[in-house]
């Protein structure tokens, strides 16, 4: 007992005569600034700041003959030509090849201190998309092209985020970001989705950015607890007359009259449920409301079973009016997975109503055995319910299959159909097939080959290469 004393009263002494020795030099003996903040990844540090950096670079080529300008066949509008490549007909042989390269890169800094109010931060995201695009060799007495597509200029680097943060359950930020508008728990589960879904970007949605939301911003995010956060967000502050006359959605509304979109939001996470109602006022500035939305979904997931549902619904100053809603459930039953879902949308132009559409989708998924899986989809998709042979369709099978720990290969075969009439050299029917090799080595590097082929005539290889760092 005296000698284990006597050690311990020679390591307390020690770490007394340590620390002030430290004191005296002034040496730093608290958590990096990092650490003590919670932020990890490639960072570096001061005496109260921590840089986060964060990046990626994506490369994907394309080539083939797929960017044809004539309808593949006679599929209604929304299960057709959003979901099919096409061949050149009627190009001059030999200049028929299309192809394009993309290089698309970000860069983002995130500058953070402790405050009183909590972590204070500034973000600058920067981005830049190299993108050339040749359509029949860029010959064009063949009708073919050649475009290069940027962020601001081709190959610009454009500041796509910078705003200033501060805060812990309750969060002020204001800057160029994006909404604090919740658009989720809408998608369908089933393999193959819904046609009307992948439309507006996979689930329910009003007509795209009306009303407009993201740009320049003032947002308050705050968690009351229990699972309840609201938000709201004065968005689309940027607008100016400089962009022009709206078109589409909305009849004679300049871009001006648009600027300013107010964002509120209530959201729910507790065990098995996620849900949320969002809702928008665009154009508010001038003391107007040029259109309205609200966007709605809840998800629950119960042991074996998920069902969702979710719906949104917009309108305008000018009669005007959009609805879509959505429904979707999932099972899992030892290796079997089974998913439907359905949806249907309609609404006014000028105050006319416009056709009803509807639409379904079911899929089986199996594990076979490890590492290899079978998916079997089908989906369907009505463009005007009130009238008959405006049906389009896909129906699908899958095989992936984990080659090794790394590699994935991946095989489809399918076929889209059209219930309408057709005219030739279009077809009712296009049948297809394609594969993909998938390649994760590890350190956020990917990459994949693939080639896909139709009963039209198209045909496209893709490669892509990726790396990410954070």
């Amino acid at each position: 007992m005296k000698l284990k004393s006597l050690i311990l009263g020679s390591v307390a002494a020690a770490g007394l005569s340590t620390a002030g020795f430290a004191a005296d030099l002034g040496v730093l003996t608290s958590l990096d600034v990092c650490d003590s903040l919670g932020i990890s990844g490639l960072t570096i540090s001061s005496a109260d700041n921590c840089l986060a950096i964060s990046g990626k670079v994506a490369y994907e080529f394309n080539w083939g003959d797929y960017k044809g300008n004539w309808a593949p066949f006679a599929l209604a509008a929304r299960a057709g030509t959003r979901n099919v490549i096409d061949n050149d007909a009627g190009a001059t042989a030999d200049l028929n090849n299309d192809w394009e390269t993309k290089v698309e890169t970000w860069l983002k800094f995130v500058g953070t201190a402790s405050s009183d109010f909590g972590p204070a931060s500034a973000t600058i995201k920067l981005k830049s998309i190299t993108q050339t695009v040749f359509t029949n060799e860029g010959a064009p007495t063949v009708g073919g092209d050649a475009t290069t597509n940027g962020a601001g200029s081709n190959g610009a680097w454009i500041v796509d985020e910078a705003f200033v943060q501060v805060g812990d359950t309750t969060t002020l930020m204001a800057g160029k970001k994006g909404s604090v508008a919740n658009f989720g728990d809408d998608e369908p589960f089933n393999w193959l989705g819904l046609f009307n879904s992948d439309a507006v970007d996979k689930g329910v949605m009003f007509a795209k950015d009306h009303p407009r939301t993201g740009g320049h911003v003032i947002q308050v995010v705050s968690s009351l607890g229990n699972g309840v956060t609201v938000k709201a967000g004065l968005e689309n502050l940027d607008r100016d007359s400089a962009v022009g006359a709206f078109g589409g959605f909305y009849d004679g509304v300049t871009a001006a009259q648009s600027a300013g979109t107010l964002v509120g939001v209530v959201e729910y996470a507790g065990e098995g449920i996620a849900a949320h109602v969002t809702g928008l006022a665009g154009g508010i500035l001038d003391g107007v409301v040029e259109d309205w939305a609200v966007h709605a979904g809840v998800t629950g997931t119960f042991d074996a079973f998920k069902i969702r549902a979710a719906g949104a619904y917009s309108a305008n100053n000018v009669n005007d009016t959009y609805w879509n809603v959505l429904g979707s459930a999932e099972g899992n039953f030892d290796m079997f997975t089974i998913a439907l879902s359905g949806e249907a949308n309609g609404g006014t132009n000028n105050g006319v109503a416009l056709a009803n559409q509807a639409g379904f989708g079911a899929s089986v998924g199996a594990t076979v055995t490890e590492g290899v899986r079978i998916n079997l989809g089908g989906r369907w998709f009505d463009e005007n319910t009130d009238v008959a042979n405006t049906e389009g369709y896909q129906v699908a099978a899958q095989v992936v299959a984990a080659v090794t720990e790394t590699i994935t290969l991946t095989g489809e075969i399918g076929v889209y159909g059209s219930t309408r009439a057709v005219v030739a050299p279009a077809s009712q029917t296009d049948f297809y097939g394609k594969a993909e090799l998938g390649w994760k080595p590890g350190g956020q590097f990917e990459s994949s080959l693939g080639a896909e082929v139709h009963q039209n005539g198209a045909y496209k290889v893709t490669f892509k290469a990726s790396k990410e760092f954070k």
